[in-house]
């Protein structure tokens, strides 16, 4: 089973390697070129619209220390699910199954190795549009594999399994949103601590806070919906 993630706009700097490192074989160097373009010879408006942010930030992502991208992001699913206080037999399970899609980088594995970066979602780099540039690939992604899909629907454009199982968390009788993924964060690391690796295992787990309450099932997905049981 892989376990498809977001990326989140909160990232670590720094880092403990140098060159980049990807898992899967993906053609990235015209973006990867524009951004690099963008970042050092654009207007200051075009790279604060790249970037999303008010202010200029120092970045050269072919000259910079890399960290494992499941390192590198550090949004509230990513607190939640705290990749550094894990066991390192449970990091190697994550480095193996967990799948994040980068809006710069494309789909990584989590322990590919990639620099510090800013790019807003959803923002073109250059002419180049990353979901359009990435999603011939992801076409035909993990065909052969059972998926846990824990990202925000936006990640869709760039991949949508042929099949897959997502979790809608639920509290009071209202859907949640924003702490979803504060949820999936906890999900992702009850699966690395209990080496969940298949749909059969998942079925059979009962998540600390968390009650199955109904399974929608469709013909590309079945969607837990998850009832938030905490106080």
């Amino acid at each position: 089973m892989k376990i498809l993630f977001a990326p989140s706009e909160a990232k670590r700097s720094g880092g403990d390697h140098q060159k980049m490192q990807f898992c899967f074989n993906v053609d990235r160097e015209a973006i990867l070129q524009k951004y690099d373009d963008i970042v050092k010879h654009g207007s200051k408006e075009a790279i604060l619209k790249l970037f999303g942010t008010k202010e200029l930030l120092d970045i050269d992502i072919f000259h910079s220390p890399t960290l494992k991208a499941v390192r590198r992001y550090t949004g509230v699913a990513y607190e939640y699910f705290d990749y550094d206080s894990l066991h390192p037999l449970y990091q190697e399970f994550i480095d193996e199954h967990l799948i994040i899609f980068s809006n710069l980088f494309g789909p990584l594995c989590a322990k590919d190795l990639i620099p510090f970066y800013k790019l807003k979602q959803g923002e073109a780099v250059g002419d180049i549009k990353p979901e359009k540039l990435y999603a011939p690939f992801c076409k035909n992604l993990l065909q052969d594999e059972e998926i846990l899909d824990l990202r925000a629907g936006y990640y869709e454009k760039f991949y949508k399994p042929n099949f897959s199982l997502k979790m809608k968390f639920i509290k009071n009788g209202k859907v949640v949103s924003h702490w979803a993924k504060a949820y999936r964060g906890k999900i992702l690391r009850q699966i690395a601590e209990n080496q969940i690796d298949s749909f059969k295992k998942l079925r059979d787990f009962s998540f600390e806070g968390l009650r199955l309450k109904e399974i929608i099932s469709k013909k590309s997905e079945e969607i837990w919906v998850m009832e938030i049981e905490e106080h």
